[in-house]
């Protein structure tokens, strides 16, 4: 009799949320299609709803993302719901709507917001929780979340757009990966090698450590353990650009996108194809900006505080390479579980395109790593045709399973010292779904010496902070490969990219500005068609000279730049500048962790670094791993504040990633490739990843129990409507 009920329901067509909602901004539609678990067809539920607005100005994006959060249940729950946001994303300002209250969050130190919040949820008070995990990874938990009592949160926060080869690339997450939690880092065996390798793990106080906690648990994952289905339409993204010059191209390689403006507009309004969409994939839009290519531009603020002003940096064209220098490439592969299918393939035709680039007088050396590390030789190998054909064989018989042991291959890289006369370039591919980033970050710093980092991201939902960082840490560049998109195009630009010359050396002399709390402390190198900023304060006004200086092939370069500063107060145009200072700041702080104290540049301790966050979070109301946004409700929505469970939004499976990045094995097929003597691929076993196989019998009859209240609602709306005059 329910089921039928449901469908007499459903068959009323798109149900509406109530008017205050909607007024107030809030999406205008509960979900799409609801169906019951009859006749084999399954109940998808709508618990979420993700709106993202982003505003960008030339390259700052100001971005908007409003969760809406529903129980279809008869039950009061405690929602947790574990998202990403971009890496460098300064979150300054979160509030929470229940009904006509609005509630902003106000940010305090991470235990106290937790204790604030844990109190309004035992009291019966809607609460929500705001908690940064890693600088991409966040969860929004949500206290007393009622039976058809939507509660909305709201976060805002700003970035910059860098211009990645020669485009600009606002990129909005929407799925956080699976993640990978590798064994205790004693003893980490070398395949090839008889002895045992320890991975570095000084006292904290002496080499610096994390403060990360754990990962949060997984949530349960539509496809594997929860139901089979999940909301299509989650998500609904829409991003305003504009510029004082044309926008000519907009183009996603990712998702369907309608524009509004022709190419010689200088704004655009971007908006998903279909509407809205599933959370499975990041969002990756790319942008160009007509007229001559700007090399360097300054934006500056001044508010009461004092000025602050942020400089964008772009290296000038970039002379063709004639250094002959013999190079050792070593390229590190990840061939865990979660790289099986089109990962792998999409590894296999990089690797293709890489070794034919290799010039004669290259050595190579080849790593897969999984469980464990094994090696194409025993030492690097000369690029000559017989070697690369050796190559190639090889890394086509590879296979993708087992857990993703990061730090094993990254000690065999950097086991062998490098070959004397030649230039070590170390090419990484992997999604980067592991949850022990601190120890591969610390290992990457301690071993780099002079070998650059190139790192290639396998994947539509990549861990971007790990890999941004490891590229950082190597002086190097991260770049994505989605191996969803077709022709490969994007593995073969990618691994060409192993010839890009770059700019090193790079030094400002800010003449008489006066500048402080300089980041980042050292500025890396420039690479043809990218960009990067340097962010700073400064107590002087009017005209100024600045220059700029760096070296490409040997040759120095040298760019003079006129700077305006003002002397009064800016207004909130230039508002975000001091935002995406402070973050920068928090980032450079919380870098120095992974770096022996006597090496840092600042020269402090893991608890000054921790103060300085703090005090930087708490000044600008800044999200990070030590401050945290709360929001309680003044209203007493619970009576029953013990009778709420405890229930994590749903996540739908990473697009292109299998099961076995989830830890669920996959069937071995019958005949296997053995790709090197000691490669034995194993598979993971579980990691802790959970979900109900089917909906509870309460659910139904909360859904019912919703959709009743909001038909009744619809109804009273039409029969007021035909009661009006017209």
């Amino acid at each position: 009799m329910l089921s039928k009920w449901i469908a007499v329901l459903v068959s009323l067509g798109t149900l509406a949320w109530p008017a205050a909602l909607a007024a107030a901004g809030t999406p205008t539609e509960i979900a799409g299609e609801i169906r019951s678990e009859v006749d084999g067809r399954t109940v998808r539920f709508p618990s979420l709803k993700t709106d993202i607005t982003a505003d960008v100005q030339g390259d700052l994006a100001a971005v908007t993302v409003v969760q809406t959060f529903v129980n279809p249940t008869l039950t009061p729950l405690n929602a947790t719901y574990l998202f990403p946001l971009n890496e460098e994303a300064a979150v300054h300002a979160m509030q929470m709507q229940i009904g006509d209250e609005i509630v902003a969050a106000r940010i305090e130190r991470k235990e106290a917001a937790r204790q604030t919040f844990e109190t309004a949820q035992r009291k019966g008070n809607a609460a929500a929780l705001l908690e940064q995990h890693r600088p991409n990874m966040f969860t929004q938990s949500v206290a007393n979340l009622m039976p058809g009592m939507p509660i909305i949160v709201t976060l805002k926060y700003v970035q910059t757009v860098p211009r990645v080869d020669g485009a600009y690339q606002l990129k909005i997450p929407l799925v956080v990966g699976p993640r990978y939690e590798p064994r205790p880092p004693t003893n980490v065996v070398a395949a090839t090698e008889t002895r045992q390798i320890d991975a570095p793990r000084p006292p904290a106080e002496t080499a610096g450590e994390w403060s990360f906690g754990p990962i949060p648990s997984y949530p349960p994952v539509n496809g594997l353990t929860a139901p089979g289905e999940i909301d299509e339409d989650r998500v609904a993204l829409r991003i305003n650009l504009a510029a004082g010059v044309a926008i000519p191209q907009v183009l996603s390689a990712t998702h369907g996108i309608s524009s509004i403006g022709d190419a010689n507009a200088t704004s655009r309004t971007v908006t998903l194809a279909r509407g809205r969409t599933i959370d499975n994939r990041d969002f990756v839009l790319l942008y160009t900006l007509a007229g001559k290519t700007v090399q360097a531009g300054m934006l500056a603020h001044r508010d009461s505080n004092g000025g602050t002003f942020s400089l964008m940096l772009e290296p000038p064209q970039i002379i063709a390479d004639s250094d002959i220098t013999p190079r050792e490439i070593v390229f590190l592969l990840d061939t865990s579980g979660s790289m099986h299918g089109a990962p792998i393939d999409a590894s296999k035709l990089f690797m293709k395109h890489a070794l034919e680039a290799l010039r004669p007088s290259d050595y190579f050396r080849i790593i897969r790593f999984s469980n464990n590390a094994t090696e194409l030789a025993t030492s690097a190998i000369p690029a000559n045709p017989d070697n690369l054909r050796r190559g190639l064989s090889y890394v086509n018989s590879l296979t993708a399973d087992g857990g993703t042991e990061v730090v094993a291959g990254l000690t065999k890289a950097f086991d062998m010292p490098v070959m004397t006369g030649a230039r070590r370039i170390l090419v990484f591919l992997s999604d980067g779904y592991v949850g022990n980033e601190a120890e591969i970050l610390r290992m990457v710093a301690a071993n780099i010496g002079q070998t650059r980092t190139y790192v290639f991201g396998i994947g539509s939902a990549v861990n971007h902070y790990l890999l941004n960082e490891m590229a950082r840490v190597g002086r190097g560049f991260a770049r994505v490969v989605d191996p969803t998109e077709k022709g490969g195009d994007a593995a073969i630009a990618f691994a060409r990219k192993l010839e890009a010359t770059v700019m090193t050396d790079v030094t400002i002399d800010w003449g008489d500005v006066k500048v402080s709390e300089v980041t980042p402390a050292t500025i890396p190198d420039l690479f043809a068609g990218d960009s990067i900023r340097v962010q700073g304060r400064f107590s002087a006004s009017g005209s100024h000279t600045i220059r700029v200086t760096g070296k490409i092939n040997g040759r120095t370069a040298t760019l003079p730049l006129v700077v305006e500063l003002p002397a009064g107060p800016t207004g909130a145009t230039t508002g975000a500048i001091p935002l995406v200072w402070a973050r920068s700041q928090i980032a450079d702080s919380t870098r120095e962790l992974i770096v022996p104290v006597h090496l840092r540049h600042s020269r402090q301790s893991n608890a000054q670094i921790e103060k300085r966050v703090t005090d930087l979070g708490l000044a600008h109301s800044l999200a990070t791993q030590w401050t945290s946004f709360v929001a309680v409700s003044q209203q007493i929505v619970n009576a029953e504040p013990a009778s709420a469970r405890d229930s994590r939004i749903n996540l739908p499976m990473v697009h292109g990633v299998g099961p076995g990045a989830y830890g669920i094995p996959r069937p071995q097929p019958a005949v296997r490739h053995v790709s090197a003597p000691g490669h034995s691929p194993t598979r993971t076993t579980g990691i802790g990843f959970g979900g109900t196989a089917a909906p509870e019998p309460e659910a139904l009859g909360g859904l019912a129990a919703v959709l009743l209240m909001l038909v009744a609602a619809l109804l009273r709306r039409r029969q007021l409507a035909s009661a009006s005059p017209h």
